[in-house]
């Protein structure tokens, strides 16, 4: 900042509002700082803007080759000029209109979209043909064929996940020790952040392989189109996160990615009001209905570190966009590194034959379902529990088999919101059994910064909540 203050930039120190000087973009609120973009990477935009009223209202700066995008020869010539610059990067502006050379048609906004009529259709083309001035056949020029031969698919885990059953970790940690140790197992594993490597923990991933490692900055759209290319073709295997929060941004990258098929896999991390002090901008409660609206969309919502770590694996070796959901607190181990795991296969991780509830969780809150299943097993009232693994494809024929087994009572409990959640996803799943009851706890309304036990507690979803919920529906 001193060289660009002191030395690079020219501004008038007396008069920081001048339209002569340059622009220096940040994110702190000072008399040279134009516009105040926050933490959260708006800058770029800001300086576009900047950039677009100096070149066209104050006639300022800027470098192109403008041509006539209908003549060829002077195409042909722009192109070879702009190959020409090896220092920087060129921009063509080829000028033309819509329909140009279509009697009629040309420029006209009332054709926008619209089909030809065939009788005009074989006139304009006729008309095209007329102007052709070669008859020599045209033929592109052969590429150099000199791509390796790559193999990305069934990547196996090389060994089993090394955690024990009670052992405390973050599933976020364990989504970055994973993705270290897919790299190991496939070369062409690439991981993609948008800044938050030390809280995603791909840093561990940038660590083990800098050179398969891309940091994209806070610009997540940017990022999730960054992951598209490089999925492309099937030339990798594409990684890329963040907080959950922040890819709601991209959500025209995502669909756009899913209408194109591309294979790639987004990490949303923090998600929820178990964020705790960093407060509801940093709280994902709307990214599952977002990502169970995107068509042919895996999401997974792994528990604990083993099932976080086979999550990775199957987003790998899966067709189609993955999504997965990670949590910020650290969380028992409650699988053994043995334990198997299949796309749309649930676990039920306690019941019994007296169980009288079943209660639904993921994440966070099957931990709440959890203790209060120990704790209601003190009153002598038993619950089953269902850990979702995924929530689409959702396990529909568990979900319904255990719902019948403990008298067609169902509790689901999430850390988002109830629009768009696993609720939801439970009550379409069963809307055609008859009498299978559904009680829905999920954050109601906008949460604040707090610790995220008490934020838990405060917005319905922990364990206390749960206990509540099961003794109303067995008194009702």
């Amino acid at each position: 900042m001193s060289v660009l203050f002191f030395h690079t930039m020219r501004y008038k120190q007396s008069d920081p509002e001048n339209p002569d000087n340059d622009r220096f973009i940040l994110s702190k609120r000072l008399s040279f700082v134009d516009v105040a973009t926050g933490w959260l990477g708006q800058g770029l935009g800001a300086a576009c803007g900047m950039a677009y009223t100096g070149k066209y209202f104050d006639q300022a700066r800027w470098n192109t080759y403008v041509v006539d995008g209908r003549d060829v020869e002077a195409l042909c010539q722009v192109f070879w000029q702009a190959a020409q610059v090896k220092s920087k990067p060129t921009a063509v502006v080829a000028k033309t209109f819509k329909g140009r050379g279509m009697p009629n048609v040309e420029d006209a906004e009332s054709w926008y979209g619209k089909p030809m009529p065939k009788e005009r259709a074989d006139a304009i083309i006729k008309l095209i043909e007329s102007q052709i001035q070669t008859n020599r056949s045209l033929v592109p020029q052969p590429p150099i064929e000199d791509s390796p031969q790559i193999n990305i698919m069934d990547i196996k885990m090389t060994c089993p996940p090394a955690y024990e059953v009670g052992d405390v970790v973050a599933t976020r940690k364990a989504c970055g020790l994973a993705l270290a140790k897919l790299g190991h197992a496939n070369n062409r594993v690439v991981v993609l952040d948008g800044d938050t490597k030390n809280s995603t923990f791909s840093e561990i991933f940038k660590k083990e392989h800098p050179e398969r490692f891309i940091e994209c900055f806070i610009a997540e759209q940017n990022m999730v189109s960054v992951a598209l290319g490089c999925a492309t073709r099937g030339r990798t295997i594409a990684f890329a996160s963040t907080f959950a929060a922040f890819l709601t941004r991209a959500f025209d990258q995502i669909r756009m990615g899913a209408i194109a098929q591309i294979n790639i896999n987004l990490i949303g991390s923090h998600c929820g009001v178990s964020v705790g002090e960093d407060g509801p901008s940093q709280m994902a409660l709307e990214d599952v209905a977002m990502f169970r609206a995107v068509p042919n969309c895996t999401i997974f919502y792994p528990s604990d570190a083993v099932s976080t770590e086979h999550a990775i694996y199957l987003a790998a070796n899966t067709k189609g966009m993955c999504y997965i959901r990670t949590s910020r607190p650290e969380t028992a181990v409650i699988y053994s590194p043995q334990e198997t795991f299949k796309i749309g296969q649930a676990k039920v991780v306690r019941q019994s034959v007296n169980d009288k509830v079943t209660v639904i969780g993921a994440g966070i809150t099957l931990h709440e379902a959890l203790v209060a299943a120990d704790d209601l097993s003190k009153q002598d009232i038993s619950i089953r529990v269902i850990d979702l693994f995924t929530i689409k494809p959702l396990d529909v024929a568990t979900i319904i088999s255990n719902a019948r087994a403990t008298g067609s009572r169902i509790i689901t409990v999430e850390d988002h919101y109830p629009e768009g959640g696993i609720g939801e996803a439970v009550c379409a799943a069963v809307s055609m059994e008859p009498d299978i009851m559904v009680h829905q706890l999920a954050v109601m309304g906008v949460p604040r910064s707090g610790r995220p036990s008490e934020l838990l507690d405060m917005f319905g979803i922990s364990a206390r909540h749960i206990i509540v919920a099961v003794k109303c529906m067995l008194i009702n």
